[in-house]
């Protein structure tokens, strides 16, 4: 929706999607285009401890705020409010210098709360203009996500702009199907396919595409219900140590807990501290599917910690657990 003074507020994306999805990949593209602009970013993490902005790749462009101990759309709604007054109040100060707020929600938000958080809220809609939600889709387990999540369905329902990434992964029959659906659910949203967040910011930034009227049409009753609930059967745990973890040991639990969980494992992730490695790893899972890459050397004098933040269906947190424990360096041959 775009005003007379839409030009004087500062332009905000939502950046959404169903867990695994691909936000964070697009978010890091998005950081590192030579834009010449600078954007805050406001993240959330479904769980006790949040990780995802060190997955994020920082060039001291961007201010990276992080909400974790709850969803942006129901337990931490109100500090998305505090958070976007102080970052409003900072720029008019002169201590932060941002252009644009990109929001990107954990997994398993409605977008339809945060959304309203600029329009039912006066500070918010007076400083900030919401721009466009844009939704990634992921073509390999989207379809399995919109039958099993009311979620995931809001999340294509309200989005100005869907990406649908990881088409690679599935027969170009299976693409077709998901895109046919997508159009079918929200008509209005420019759908394109994404290939590892590469895409153009024109098509994402400053599009002025989220329109009030539209969304009312959807949802009648959107600026007056704050509700909001999570499936009961998706929980999130969080393993921690600070001791050096076996490489082998570590493959060898993955390799056993995906088979035989990976279909309740929605989304898995972390920072791994391995024996012998100066560099921290990576770590990211979606399913059936994960994988870990080398990411920025350990400070000196800064805590080489281990952790990973599981989310899934009715997952066994203690076996979990007590699994990676035994995969501790204990400084034997072959790790």
């Amino acid at each position: 929706m775009q005003d007379a003074d839409g030009l004087q507020r500062i332009p905000t994306t939502i950046l959404t999607g169903f867990l695994g999805a691909g936000k964070t990949t697009l978010l890091n593209r998005i950081l590192t285009e030579h834009h010449g602009g600078r954007i805050a970013v406001i993240e959330n993490e479904f769980g006790e401890a949040g990780i995802d902005n060190e997955l994020l790749v920082q060039d001291g462009n961007e201010q990276i705020v992080e909400m974790n101990n709850g969803c942006i759309c129901c337990t931490v709604r109100g500090d998305l409010v505090r958070i976007l007054s102080t970052l409003a109040e900072r720029r008019e100060a002169g201590e932060l210098t941002f252009e644009r707020v990109i929001i990107e929600t954990t997994g398993l938000a409605d977008p339809a709360p945060v959304a309203q958080t600029f329009f039912v809220d006066d500070v918010v809609q007076e400083k900030y203009l919401l721009d466009a939600i844009v939704t990634v889709v992921d073509a390999r387990h989207g379809g399995d996500q919109l039958d099993e999540h009311h979620e995931a369905q809001e999340q294509v329902g309200f989005a100005d702009r869907i990406l649908v990434s990881k088409m690679d992964l599935v027969g170009e029959e299976a693409a077709q199907q998901l895109m046919r659906r997508l159009r079918q659910m929200n008509p209005r949203a420019t759908i394109r396919p994404v290939h590892f967040g590469e895409t153009e910011l024109k098509q994402l930034l400053d599009i002025r595409s989220f329109d009030l009227d539209a969304i009312i049409d959807i949802e009648p009753d959107f600026l007056e219900d704050v509700s909001h609930e999570h499936d009961d059967d998706v929980t999130s745990f969080v393993y921690r140590t600070t001791a050096p973890l076996d490489r082998d040991k570590l493959a060898a639990f993955f390799s056993a807990t995906v088979a035989i969980h990976g279909t309740a494992m929605l989304r898995y992730k972390g920072m791994l501290n391995l024996a012998g490695v100066e560099e921290r790893a990576v770590f990211q899972g979606v399913h059936m599917i994960f994988g870990a890459d080398l990411g920025k050397r350990w400070g000196a004098d800064e805590t080489r910690e281990t952790r990973i933040v599981f989310i899934g269906k009715q997952l066994p947190a203690q076996i979990f657990k007590a699994g990676l424990d035994n995969c501790i360096y204990d400084g034997g041959p072959g790790s």
